[in-house]
C-alpha cells in the first residue's frame, strides 16, 4: 500500500508543479531592455451629401499621429506629434467652405538619477504648435522632476503571439519557461539593432534565426515563415505597464495670440495597465498654468483609452478625451469627447474603421450652436506609416 501512496503523492506533486509551471505569461513578466518603438498613423474620413438641399455639402477630416520612444535603464526619450486638418461646407446656398488645422509636436527626455536604486528622474521638454488664424506659433520649454517608469511591453506581446502560433501548429513542443519568454522578448526588442547591422533587406533571416535559438529549437521553414508573418505582417498594438508623475517649470516663449514670453508651471501623470493579454488600459493627464499678471490661465487635458484585441486583425478601441481651459479674460471652456472604434486590419499597414462618437462643449454661452451633444458615425481609412 505504501508504494501506491508514494506513487500517487509523486503524481500529484508533478501535476501541481506542472500547473504552476504552466501559469499564463503576462506583460508584467517582461523585464525591459534597451528598446525602441514607433507608432505612426494617417487617418481620413470623408462625408458627401447631395439632393434635397440647396447645394452639395461635405466634410473631410485628415489627422496624423506619430509616437517614437527610445527606452533604456537610465533614459527615456519620446518624440510625439499630433495634427488634424478639416474642411467642410454646409447645405445652404450661402454656406462657404471652412478650413481648420492644428498641430503640436513635442520632445521629452527623462534622465534617471540612479536606475538601479529608484525611479527618480529629471526631465526636459520642448514643444511647438500651430493652428488656424494664429499670430505666432506656440513654443514652450520646460524642465522638472519626476518619479516612476513606464515599460514598453510590446516585445512580450509579440513573443506570446509567436509562441502561441508555433504551438498551435505543432512546431514547438512542450512548455516554455518564463526565462525563455524573456529571452525571446529581448531579441524581438532588438529589431532595430538587427536592421542596422544586416540591412533592411536581410536582417529578418538573422533575427528570426536568433529567436529560434532562444526557443531552444530549429524553427525550420514553416516555423520561420510563421514567426516572420506574426512579427512583420500582423499588427500588434503597443502594450505598456507602469506609471509616472512629473512636475516642472518653464516658459511659453511665443503663443498663438502673439503674446510675449510668460512663465509656466506643468504637472503631468500617466498610468498604463495591461488587464490581460488582449486588453490594454491607458490614461495620460497634463495640466499647464500660464502666469501673467492680470491674464493668468491654465489648460488641463486627460486622455483615457481601453483597447481590446477581439481577433488578430480586429481591435475595439474606446477613448475619452477631456479638455478644460480657463483664463482671467475669457469664459471657461470644457470639451468632453467619447469615441468607440472598431478597427479591421486589411493588412499590416491599412485598416478600416467604424467610429461612433459623442462630444459636448460647455462654454457658459447659450444658443451659440454647441448647446447640444454632437453625435457622429464615421467610416474611415487608416494608413500605418510605422
Amino acid at each position: 500500500m505504501k508504494p501506491i501512496i508514494t506513487a500517487v503523492s509523486a503524481a500529484v506533486g508533478l501535476l501541481l508543479s506542472s500547473v504552476t509551471y504552466a501559469e499564463p505569461i503576462t506583460m508584467f513578466d517582461y523585464e525591459e531592455a534597451t528598446s525602441a518603438y514607433q507608432d505612426a498613423y494617417l487617418n481620413a474620413q470623408f462625408d458627401l451629401q447631395s439632393g434635397n438641399q440647396e447645394q452639395t455639402s461635405f466634410s473631410t477630416d485628415v489627422s496624423a499621429n506619430y509616437d517614437q520612444v527610445f527606452s533604456s535603464a537610465d533614459r527615456n526619450t519620446r518624440i510625439n506629434f499630433v495634427g488634424d486638418t478639416s474642411m467642410s461646407r454646409g447645405s445652404n446656398s450661402g454656406d462657404t467652405t471652412k478650413k481648420n488645422y492644428q498641430a503640436l509636436a513635442s520632445l521629452t527626455n527623462d534622465m534617471y538619477f540612479n536606475p538601479t536604486r529608484n525611479n527618480a528622474f529629471w526631465y526636459s521638454k520642448a514643444e511647438i504648435g500651430a493652428q488656424t488664424d494664429m499670430e505666432d506659433p506656440f513654443t514652450k520649454l520646460t524642465v522638472g522632476l519626476g518619479y516612476g517608469r513606464v515599460v514598453n511591453a510590446t516585445p512580450m506581446a509579440k513573443t506570446i503571439r509567436v509562441i502561441e502560433e508555433l504551438q498551435e501548429r505543432g512546431l514547438l513542443k512542450g512548455s516554455v519557461s518564463r526565462a525563455t519568454y524573456q529571452n525571446v522578448a529581448q531579441i524581438i526588442a532588438r529589431e532595430p539593432e538587427y536592421r542596422s547591422r544586416y540591412g533592411s533587406a536581410d536582417y529578418a533571416e538573422y533575427w528570426v534565426e536568433e529567436i529560434g535559438k532562444a526557443l531552444g529549437t530549429t524553427l525550420g521553414p514553416r516555423g520561420a515563415i510563421k514567426s516572420y508573418d506574426v512579427l512583420v505582417n500582423e499588427r500588434i498594438s503597443t502594450r505598456k505597464y507602469g506609471w509616472l508623475v512629473r512636475a516642472g517649470v518653464g516658459a511659453v516663449l511665443t503663443n498663438y495670440d502673439g503674446s510675449d514670453t510668460k512663465p509656466a508651471l506643468e504637472v503631468g501623470a500617466e498610468y498604463h495597465y495591461p488587464i490581460n493579454n488582449q486588453l490594454q488600459f491607458s490614461n495620460e493627464a497634463i495640466l499647464t498654468a500660464v502666469l501673467d499678471d492680470g491674464d493668468n490661465g491654465f489648460n488641463a487635458s486627460n486622455s483615457m483609452s481601453l483597447t481590446y484585441e477581439l481577433r488578430d486583425n480586429i481591435d475595439w478601441e474606446n477613448t475619452w478625451l477631456l479638455n478644460y481651459a480657463s483664463s482671467d479674460d475669457s469664459e471657461d471652456l470644457m470639451t468632453n469627447t467619447l469615441k468607440s472604434t472598431f478597427r479591421y486590419y486589411v493588412s499590416n499597414v491599412i485598416s478600416l474603421t467604424l467610429t461612433g462618437g459623442l462630444a459636448k462643449t460647455e462654454d457658459n454661452i447659450d444658443n451659440n450652436g454647441n448647446d447640444d451633444i454632437d453625435k457622429t458615425l464615421q467610416l474611415g481609412l487608416t494608413y500605418r506609416l510605422k
